[in-house]
């Protein structure tokens, strides 16, 4: 008899077109909480980064006029300190809220989808209420996790760092002395370097890359989590590479081309507009013709961000399912939790 399926996935072990297709599946049925939050999560981080974006402006206006009105008169001279200071506060203060607001909205959009994928594979209902008061809770132990792995996979990227920079120092260095030889093989030892110590990066990366279900699916903190993840991805680490890897390049290659199409079209709008301007335009009219492109690339963004935020963290989900249903004969207690008559002794669903 073929394994049942109460939801997006047989349960059986997963092959990659279990895998890409039951996230393709949850996408398709349960809109709702797929978009829905991640649209609202990633919107609500758009429109605060423009926010701040608009601030900083706004409060840097006057210094930004007088810099442009240098700039333009023949005799200019370099601005003092004092003049490009505020520019430069107000560039660390928006790029500090972009940056705490998207690992925010990362871990929050990650919890979600991970929930939803749990009412996915058992086929049950979901709600964007029901799924954003479960997932809301695991956003620290995501954020801790997601550091966490940061962190230590930095470790080796560190000493790649050191031989590249190495490397591209002697290369400029010989080249300067018109050297060519010595200058290759400055840049050889530099990349053979870089190669070399960048390998325990990836290989760490996959290994802790399951802690986000982990955490999640059954409720771990980011230390025992990785310490899952180590545990299920131990002899199955190439076919997890491979399946984390195609799943990114596909949401990134979908983000790009959408994200590309409409930087075009914002684009030739700004142009078209642009070709009205006088000669001596100000900044307020220079902003107001340029404000369209600014939104499109923004709307851009943001679909960019729905596309990566939700496909594969849910590839990442079943990746770990597969891995249970493997090594914990997962699928009897799955089949018991969707509702189907028991089949086996098995392990503790989630």
């Amino acid at each position: 008899m073929p394994p049942p399926k109460p939801g997006v996935i047989p349960l059986k072990p997963l092959g990659l077109g279990d895998v890409l297709g039951g996230a393709m599946a949850t996408i398709g049925r349960y809109k709702g909480p797929v978009m829905g939050l991640a649209a609202a999560v990633f919107g609500a981080y758009t429109l605060l980064v423009g926010i701040a974006l608009v601030a900083a402006l706004s409060g840097v206006a006057d210094q930004l006029s007088h810099l442009i009105d240098l700039a333009d008169r023949p005799d200019a001279q370099e601005p003092a300190w004092e003049e490009i200071r505020p520019l430069v506060i107000a560039f660390v203060l928006v790029v500090a809220v972009a940056l705490i607001g998207y690992v925010l909205a990362v871990a929050t959009v990650e919890a979600a989808m991970l929930t939803v994928l749990q009412d996915a594979v058992l086929g049950r209902p979901a709600t964007i209420g029901s799924v954003w008061r479960r997932a809301l809770p695991r956003v620290p132990a995501l954020i801790g996790t997601s550091l966490l792995t940061g962190l230590i996979a930095m470790v080796p990227v560190l000493p790649a760092l050191v031989f590249f920079s190495i490397g591209m120092a002697g290369a400029s260095a010989s080249a300067a002395g018109d050297s060519d030889e010595v200058a290759g093989a400055f840049v050889g030892l530099g990349m053979l370097g870089f190669l070399v110590a960048i390998v325990p990066a990836v290989w760490l990366w996959v290994k802790f890359s399951l802690a986000p279900a982990a955490a999640v699916f059954e409720k771990q903190g980011p230390v025992r989590a990785m310490r899952r993840s180590s545990q299920l991805v131990r002899g199955r680490w190439w076919p997890v590479l491979g399946i984390s890897m195609l799943a990114g390049l596909i949401s990134a290659v979908t983000a790009g081309v959408i994200q590309q199409v409409l930087s075009m079209i914002g684009l030739f709008s700004a142009m078209t507009a642009a070709a009205d301007l006088g000669t001596d335009p100000g900044l307020s009219e220079i902003l107001s013709v340029f404000s369209v492109y600014i939104v499109v690339i923004m709307v851009g963004q943001l679909i960019g961000y729905l596309i990566q935020s939700t496909f594969p963290p849910l590839v990442s989900g079943l990746i770990y399912v597969d891995q249970r249903i493997r090594k914990e004969n997962l699928a009897p207690a799955l089949a018991e939790s969707a509702g189907l008559p028991p089949q086996a002794p098995a392990a503790p669903g989630f």
